[in-house]
């Protein structure tokens, strides 16, 4: 018995060199093919890859705004009457990150939405700004590029959204806890991959501590066979506001956008081509026309109805996935730190996040039909507080009544015909151009609209001819609420105005 268990642990200890071998391996190849890539893409740009060329226009665009946002009438009364080089059908954050680009690359830019901007699944996400840890593993031990890729690409753009707008983001500690041994250095070379990867844009780096800090960090956690715990960082924010905020910049630089106003129809010219819509304010009832050079479809789940309004007998490219998350009371989540199961009883990953002094937890991931109002199903719920149950102390109940709400929302994920179950799916978007001229932007994740947007007008200006005064200046670009924001502005607010510190 002595030498069988000798056995099991040389055995283990083997099997655990090994991964970190392979593992150390494949990171050095995708490293080096990385760089290699990125060493032409720098030759290739010049200057331009540090974006030199647009600096003195987004100093300009980033001073302080000292006029008021223009009311809705008075926006609808500009789409009433003007025509535009780019028409976005979309509010969500895609959507509004297209305005965004377009506007302050000087291109006349329209935007409308449906229902508020927003009211769809930017506002029903896990409230994180991250680059993927799931994808990133799946990039190491699968050999695969294109992932590893994303989530390089969602590291930037993590660290930049952080950047433009502090005032809706912060860096948040995520605990991941190890109950077996062996997985200590797995999940450490994981996670420090994670950090390898975000390079001089890693927020803070990650860290290992043992079983006593961790419950010292989370004391509902489960006792039984901890081993210890990891520590990384991610962003989080405020979905809703962030959305809004870029809406509210693209209007602030000229951009006009309503909300409430429902494309009926789209309209072609002689030959065919997309070069405008017919939309109905959905508070008045009034109808026009709304002429553009390019139309671009950033309709999230509804990507295919907006596809099919162009072109009926265009087959679908979006497989909707829905997600719930549930809130629970703020005690379950303790020294605003968030936990990580890494591996759910079907293979999936669960956060248990702080979040507006409650706990939000989630995700599932299941296909669904579109619609406009998802709802949570008992046995999502039901999955969820059964995870949380497995991780938390047995002295701790979670029960059905303690969640205080719950949402879903529609992923749109882009179809791959090879695959049918939508968690093995990247978030990774594609941009279509139809046989006449509509603009289409599907898939992707929250943390890269900006890159997904840049993308997309891109591909407006070469599809339809336009002329841009500059190139893409939104890295970097403040969004409304982020000028002169300090964390300690709350200090001076209570001293001027008189008011709580809540």
């Amino acid at each position: 018995m002595a030498f069988r268990a000798s056995s099991l642990r040389w055995m283990r200890r083997q099997a655990v060199r090994a991964v970190i071998a392979g593992a150390g391996i494949t990171a050095a190849a995708y490293w080096y093919t990385d760089q290699t890539h990125e060493g032409r893409f720098k030759q290739a740009s010049g200057k331009e890859y540090l974006r030199i060329a647009h600096s003195d226009t987004l100093a300009q665009l980033n001073q302080r705004p000292t006029t008021a946002l223009p009311t809705r009438q008075e926006l609808l009364k500009a789409l009433r009457e003007q025509h535009y080089d780019v028409l976005i059908i979309g509010g969500g954050a895609t959507g509004a990150g297209v305005a965004l680009d377009s506007q302050t690359r000087g291109l006349s830019t329209a935007l409308v939405e449906l229902d508020d901007f927003s009211s769809g699944t930017s506002s029903r996400s896990t409230k994180l700004i991250h680059g993927g840890v799931r994808y990133l593993q799946a990039a190491i031990f699968n050999f695969d590029l294109e992932q590893y890729r994303m989530v390089k690409e969602a590291l930037f753009e993590r660290s930049n959204l952080l950047e433009i707008a502090p005032h809706l983001s912060y860096p948040l500690p995520i605990m991941l806890p190890v109950y077996k041994w062996w997985q200590i250095p797995y999940y450490w070379f994981g996670i420090k991959a994670y950090d390898f990867v975000s390079g001089k844009r890693v927020l803070k780096s990650s860290f290992y501590i043992d079983k006593a800090k961790a419950l010292e960090r989370f004391p509902m956690l489960k006792k039984e066979s901890l081993c210890g715990a990891l520590i990384y960082y991610d962003g989080q924010h405020n979905d809703a506001r962030m959305n809004l905020a870029i809406i509210l910049t693209a209007i602030r630089k000229g951009a006009h956008c309503a909300n409430h106003v429902k494309v009926e129809r789209l309209l072609k010219n002689e030959q065919g081509q997309v070069n405008g819509a017919h939309v109905r304010d959905q508070l008045t009832g009034f109808e026009w026309d709304i002429k553009a050079k390019c139309v671009v479809n950033a309709t999230g789940a509804f990507t295919d109805t907006i596809r099919k309004m162009a072109d009926p007998e265009t087959e679908n490219i979006c497989v909707p996935s829905v997600g719930v998350h549930v809130v629970l009371p703020g005690y379950y989540s303790p020294g605003n730190t968030g936990l990580l199961d890494p591996s759910t009883s079907d293979g999936r990953v669960i956060f248990f996040l702080p979040w507006e002094r409650m706990t939000v937890a989630g995700t599932t991931d299941s296909p669904s039909e579109v619609t406009l109002e998802p709802a949570p199903q008992d046995r999502d719920i039901e999955f969820i507080l059964q995870e949380i149950r497995s991780y938390l102390s047995n002295d701790i109940s979670v029960r059905r009544g303690d969640v205080m709400s719950a949402w879903a929302g529609l992923r749109p994920l882009v179809r791959d015909i090879t695959k049918k179950d939508t968690k093995s799916l990247a978030r990774n978007h594609i941009i279509e151009i139809s046989a006449s001229n509509l603009v289409t932007i599907a898939g992707g994740k929250w943390t890269t609209y900006r890159h997904m947007a840049e993308e997309t007008v891109d591909a407006c200006v070469k599809t339809c001819g336009l002329t841009p005064k500059n190139g893409c200046v939104t890295p970097g670009l403040l969004l409304e609420g982020a000028h002169d924001w300090s964390p300690l502005l709350y200090i001076r607010l209570v001293q001027d105005y008189g008011i709580e510190t809540d």
